[in-house]
């Protein structure tokens, strides 16, 4: 069985939602994943912001606003009149579900289940105008089998017992399940944050032991750049599961970081493929793919630069023992790590605690902070026997300030930290120097 996971710009209109239905209904059985329709779920943040804000006309007004597109949609998706009714009925029921959220408290809990009611909404569309058109379709609720545990990590062992129980033996049936939501450790309305949907798929795959999942977006594959920066990219037809997931983490938009581990471990490919041409072939990412070479540059946005020059209190190996019990104490992650003798330097993300974790570095030395930086990546085979590359890379960037250089701790990944304002130039100038272009 494959698992599919199509996205909010692919399910984004009922045109798009029957083109869906369209690619899916091939007779064979699989597992559909699918997001918000485009948009919702940012409308969702905002409605959550101003319930936060105690804006609570505007949020009303907002919620009703989002309805009307609803039922444009419901219009135009269904065909006869009592599918149509149903739509009418699925999207009252959640947009005054919503509306009860004005007049009562509202917390992160409620958040959650706010934020849940786009895959909740449109994989009951999708659903309704299969069994519309006649096709053999069931609904699988995410909410019944997809949870995390304590620690907020996947529960794959009750994922996979769950899913077993609810999985039929049809030879053509296509079960439709929401992405990106799920349930905690207490039961509560959960989710797998920004971009789950990816996520829900390679879990789903790894608690099946699916023969492939496809990851289908707007864009053919993934580029060997970003190309809404940089002119002239082309698709990568093959990644290994490394590459891949140093692309997705440092910034690729196609695939959410987190959606290659689950593959990787179970040894599933992923095929990222293109709605919009379902056609073309994507780009495969697989443990055995073949061809060296560079594969593709990202690039992560919001970075902020620390660096901290010690004060001699502690001996090398107690202050670098320190520096980073300092970040962990906060949950601040690490992009990037450069040291001396007696001198670090780190690269984040995450700059929620900032201030506590500066002050706390400067008991231990002199600290300076750089903003508005990002982090440049070249991902393919950087292995010892790939003599050349870091020097063209190097080269490439010569007419612009590098803050930071991160090579040799991965055989996939050169990384560089420049100023974002230097983003634009580094990519192309990349671009340019590895791929011709």
């Amino acid at each position: 069985m494959k698992v599919l996971k199509f996205g909010g710009t692919s399910v984004g209109s009922a045109s798009r939602m029957k083109e869906v239905v369209r690619l899916i209904a091939d007779g064979e059985r699989k597992i559909v994943v699918l997001s918000a329709m485009s948009g919702t779920t940012n409308k969702l943040v905002e409605i959550s912001e101003c319930l936060y804000g105690k804006r609570l006309r505007e949020a009303a007004e907002m919620i009703d606003g989002l309805e009307a597109v609803y039922a444009g949609h419901v219009e135009e998706l269904y065909s006869t009149d009592e599918y149509r009714e149903k739509g009418k009925k699925i999207i009252k029921e959640h947009f005054d579900y919503l509306r009860s959220f004005v007049k009562d408290i509202f917390t992160l809990y409620e958040e959650k289940i706010v934020l849940a009611q786009g895959e909740l909404i449109s994989t009951k569309m999708v659903y309704n105008y299969m069994l519309e058109q006649g096709y053999d379709a069931a609904f699988l609720p995410a909410l019944d089998f997809m949870r995390t545990d304590r620690l907020g990590e996947p529960d794959i062992n009750y994922i996979r017992k769950h899913m077993a129980g609810m999985l039929g033996s049809g030879d053509g049936c296509i079960y439709i399940t929401q992405g990106f939501i799920c349930r905690n450790a207490f039961n509560e309305i959960d989710n797998l944050q920004r971009g789950g949907s990816d996520y829900t798929a390679s879990l789903i795959g790894a608690a099946i032991d699916a023969e492939e999942v496809q990851i289908w977006t707007d864009i053919d594959g993934l580029h060997n750049n970003d190309p809404r920066i940089v002119e002239n990219t082309s698709p990568v037809r093959s990644l290994t599961f490394d590459e891949a997931a140093e692309l997705a983490y440092f910034g690729a938009k196609i695939l959410h970081p987190a959606c290659i581990i689950p593959a990787k471990r179970a040894g599933i490919p992923v095929l990222l493929l293109n709605t919009m041409q379902p056609e073309a072939p994507g780009t495969l990412i697989a443990g055995n793919c073949t061809g060296g070479g560079i594969k593709a540059v990202a690039a992560k946005d919001n970075i902020t630069a620390i660096k901290v020059k010690s004060n001699g209190r502690l001996p090398a190996s107690g202050f670098l023992r320190k520096v980073f019990e300092i970040f962990e104490s906060y949950m601040v992650p690490v992009d990037m790590v450069c040291t001396s003798e007696m001198n670090v330097a780190v690269a984040t993300d995450k700059t929620a605690h900032l201030d506590e974790v500066a002050d706390e570095l400067s008991h231990y030395g002199e600290v300076a902070i750089d903003t508005d930086m990002c982090i440049a990546c070249v991902v393919g085979d950087m292995g010892r026997h790939n003599a050349g590359t870091m020097k063209t890379v190097v080269d490439a960037l010569a007419e612009m300030p590098v803050r930071m250089v991160s090579y040799g701790s991965s055989d996939n990944n050169i990384a560089f930290l420049v100023r974002a304002a230097d983003k634009k130039q580094a990519l192309c100038a990349l671009s340019r120097a590895l791929f011709s272009c």
